[in-house]
Parts: C-alpha cells; structure tokens; sequence
C-alpha cells in the first residue's frame, strides 16, 4: 500500500464531507476546506499516486523550468510537449485571454509575450535562490535561513499567476536533507500530486549533489479545494482507493553519476529520473479552471 495514496485519498473524502463549496475568481465553484498538513517520508517510500496515473516526465519537466532553466517563457515547456501553462500564456500583444470568451483578462508589457510574467522561474532567477540554497547547504549545514521565497510583492502585479507553492524551507539533520513546503492555494484533484512528486524528485536531486539523505518533506496548504466539475473524478478515484486499495510505491531512479543540480537532464527525454515498478490504475481526467 502506498503512504502517499492514503493521505491523498483521506485529503479528498474530508474535503467533499466537511468542505464549503464556495465562489472564485475562475467563476467555477470550489468545495474546500481552510487548511492540511501532512508529511511524507520520501527516504524510505516515493510519493507518486497509484490510485491514478501521473505523468512524471511532465511534472519533472515544468519543476526544472522553474528551478534549474529558471525560466518563466512557456515555449520552454511546449518544445517538450509539456502544456501545463498554455491557459496562461501571455500572446504577442501582451494579453493574458480568456479561453472561454477571448477577453482580456490582464493586460502586461509586451516584452512578456509568450511568458507567464514574472513568476516562479523568474523569480528563483531573479534572486538566485537555487544557487543559494546549494551554496548554504555546502557550506553551512546547520544554516536556520534556507528559504526559497516565490512570492515578491514587487513581482505580483506582473505576474500572471501569483505562485500557488510559494515557499519551501530546506534543514539538513545529520546526514538527511528536509524540505517544508506551503502551498497558499491548492487545486486538489490536479495540482497536489504533480507538486508534492514534483517536490519530491527535487528533494532527492538536491541531496544527491550535497551528498545527503532525501528526508522528510512537510507540506501545508491554506485553501485546498476540489472544483465542483472534479467531483466526480475524485468519487471515481475515491472508489478505486476503496475497492481495490493501492499498489506499493514505485522507486525513482535519478541517475547517480549527476553531481551538479544544473546537469541533470532537461531535454524532451528526462533521461535522469525513472519510475521503476510504477503499477497504477489509469489516468482520470480532470477539467482545469483558468
């Protein structure tokens, strides 16, 4: 059985019985709840869920754009058939689009075309946030300031989408790196097990190039929500879980010779990260509200 799945499925049943369905800024309803927390132990078991299919290579891809491309330019993403944030691309005019009506929702310098302003990767670039984490972590292992801060208030307004997953704090105990992980909205059905997998791989990268255990990984949410038109693919999932149960967690295989965060490949392939033994039970298909 794997870990990660029961924490999931225990997530979405307390939000659909003891959630609020509440109005939004997307104009499609969310059922949620203030707050969870929960921790993972990615050292001895990989979270990635069994209870549904989860595309790795995407959700590797759009962690790397963000922390070693540094990059906030979405053809970045759609060169490797990664589609994520097409619903947030600024076009050639400096219009973010409503895909629904074509009207524009926010209007941006055009020298943002084709970007999603300035948020995540440009902000880890901007302040050299990766290269100041490795550097603390090499240098100072009992370093208490490790803070990887996406949200700056003086990038907010040129942003598309202010970060979601807006902040991670990183302590090494002992021989083991840990990471904590908030999160200031979550889209539970799509959003979660891309981001905490997604953490999880860049956990495990980062302590293979300080020579470290991957650890615990803590992560907190302020409003996780399930959209009203994913409801159904969560009781399908939610079904699943209680029928069949899980399958064990697959082990992710990253390629041991990496010693250097930015070596790590982020071509089309990812040929440096692999699930080995990764049993699921199909993909579910959730809208996405922009």
């Amino acid at each position: 059985m794997s870990q990660w799945d029961d924490i999931y499925c225990g997530l979405c049943q307390t939000i659909l019985e003891k959630g609020i369905e509440v109005e939004n800024r997307t104009g499609i309803n969310t059922i949620k709840i203030p707050s969870a927390h929960f921790q993972l132990d990615v050292g001895k078991e990989f979270p990635i869920l069994t209870t549904k299919q989860l595309f790795i290579r995407q959700a590797i891809l759009e962690m790397l754009w963000i922390y070693q491309a540094q990059s906030n330019d979405v053809s970045w993403l759609q060169e490797r058939n990664v589609h994520i944030w097409d619903k947030w691309e600024i076009n050639e005019n400096g219009d973010w689009l409503d895909e629904k009506t074509g009207n524009v929702l926010k209007h941006f310098d055009p020298s943002f075309a084709h970007t999603i302003g300035t948020a995540y990767g440009f902000i880890v670039k901007e302040y050299h946030l990766m290269d100041r984490l490795i550097e603390s972590i090499q240098k100072d292992k009992n370093d208490r300031r490790r803070v990887l801060s996406l949200w700056q208030d003086a990038y907010l307004d040129t942003a598309v989408l202010p970060s979601c997953v807006w902040s991670s704090e990183w302590d090494v105990t002992g021989d083991t790196l840990n990471v904590w992980v908030h999160q200031r909205s979550c889209d539970v059905p799509l959003g979660l097990p891309f981001n905490v997998t997604q953490y999880a791989v860049l956990l495990k990268m980062i302590a293979q190039v300080t020579n470290l255990k991957p650890g615990t990984l803590d992560w907190s949410i302020k409003d996780a929500h399930i959209y009203v038109n994913q409801v159904e693919g969560i009781k399908e999932q939610l079904y699943r879980y209680k029928t069949f149960g899980s399958y064990p967690a697959p082990e992710c295989w990253i390629n041991p010779e990496i010693t250097d965060f930015y070596a790590f490949d982020s071509s089309k392939e990812c040929k440096d990260v692999k699930l080995i033994d990764y049993r699921h039970m199909g993909k579910i298909i959730f809208p996405l509200a922009q």
